[in-house]
């Protein structure tokens, strides 16, 4: 195995002509010279130093690795400065996947965060509901997801979605129900879930469609969904007009909120917590610490 050491010692031994000054010109005794040499002839299988009295020059093999050298030290020196920056946070990329609701709140106030105090560091960003976002995270196509699961919902499920990841809890997010504001309990200062158990509804994403249908289950009924759209601002319209009612989280509420909608609490209260999540080994990169603690930053903002 040719390593980096042994190259610079033959780039030495050729520009400066004898172990003694390839020693002076790197910092090493000339005895260490002569030992790397022959270690690297062994490794080789090789001569690759003619001694000539007090000189000595390169064989051909000896000039095939001085010449070589030339490059893979240069690039050497350059990986290292680029690892150099990326500690630093001189430079780095992280590939950020968010659910809808985050990326119109929390996310884009931590991107900015980062913008402003570490503007040579890029962070991609992609919308993506949890499921999604933390397949994309195990199987390598991101480096940082913003999740949520549903408080109550089986902790298995949780745990099998978190198991070997690293999390960070962002905040907790109450769950509303959305009424028009003609509808007869939109006065109401808290409702009960079964009271609506006659009401037409309006789910949104595949996980906030289970949260819906586990509340309800355990209120007695079985929601009737008349409408499905992953596109808050739509479940708004439809409410709005009538259309039935729907769950809708505080972050979703503060980012866009329809005139003609009441978003009341309901009894008992129902929420879902936020989470930064990445790999045990990412959380130790600093481009994507720092953009967990601009999340935890931003979401003491939203929560």
């Amino acid at each position: 195995m040719i390593d980096a050491a042994g190259l610079r010692v033959m780039k030495a031994i050729q520009d400066e002509g004898s172990f003694t000054a390839a020693a002076v010109a790197l910092g090493y005794t000339q005895p260490a010279i002569s030992q790397m040499v022959r270690r690297l002839e062994q490794r080789t299988g090789t001569v690759l130093v003619e001694r000539l009295g007090r000189s000595v020059r390169l064989t051909e093999a000896g000039e095939v690795l001085a010449r070589h050298a030339v490059t893979v030290l240069a690039a050497l020196d350059a990986a290292e400065e680029e690892v150099a920056a990326i500690a630093g946070l001189r430079s780095g990329r992280v590939r950020l996947w968010a659910f809808p609701s985050s990326s119109a709140t929390v996310v884009p106030h931590a991107l900015a965060l980062v913008k402003r105090r570490y503007p040579d560091v890029s962070v991609t960003f992609h919308e993506a509901e949890p499921p999604e976002s933390l397949a994309a995270l195990k199987a390598g196509d991101c480096d940082l997801a913003v999740a949520f699961s549903y408080e109550g919902m089986d902790p298995n499920d949780l745990q099998a979605d978190l198991e070997s990841l690293s999390v960070t809890k962002l905040l907790d997010d109450e769950v509303r129900l959305a009424v028009p504001t003609g509808h007869p309990m939109a006065q109401r200062e808290t409702v009960d879930l079964t009271e609506l158990a006659s009401e037409p509804w309006i789910a949104g994403c595949p996980k906030c469609r289970g949260h819906l249908v586990h509340l309800a289950r355990e209120a007695g009924f079985v929601p009737d969904v008349a409408f499905e759209t992953e596109d808050y601002v739509a479940v708004q319209g439809l409410v709005a007009e009538g259309l039935g009612v729907a769950l809708i989280p505080d972050l979703i509420l503060s980012s866009a909120h329809h005139p003609s909608v009441v978003a009341l609490p309901m009894q008992p209260a129902s929420r879902r917590e936020i989470y930064a999540v990445t790999t045990p080994d990412l959380a130790r990169v600093p481009a994507v610490q720092a953009t967990i603690e601009a999340l935890v930053e931003a979401a003491e903002v939203h929560g």
